[in-house]
């Protein structure tokens, strides 16, 4: 999988389902705690821990509508098992990050 630079907003694709709206907007909201204890965990060389946010993330992403953020969460996790230099992850979570600032409700 790719990322490219693209700055395109990001929607769920479950957005204009009425049943999804609350808990998207949760999800969006508690993105930048989830993306925070990342670089936490990358700071503090905590790979396991890493993976296993940027693995929750890829599954929580998928669940709430938002693939891109899912596929740049699995190069998280799977960097790390891959077992991957630092700089090669530190890349891969400021992917993340990228497209994580792209969502909106």
């Amino acid at each position: 999988m790719r990322l490219s630079n693209d700055q395109t907003t990001l929607r769920s694709e479950f957005a204009d389902d009425p049943d999804m709206v609350a808990i998207i907007a949760l999800f969006i909201h508690e993105l930048p705690q989830r993306l925070a204890a990342m670089h936490v965990a990358l700071a503090a060389a905590d790979h396991e821990q890493l993976r296993m946010l940027a693995h929750q993330l890829k599954g929580a992403a998928g669940g709430y509508g938002f693939p891109k953020l899912g596929e740049a969460a699995a190069l998280i996790d799977q960097a790390v098992n891959m077992g991957n230099d630092d700089n090669v992850i530190r890349s891969r979570v400021g992917m993340l990050a990228a497209v994580a600032a792209r969502i909106r409700p």
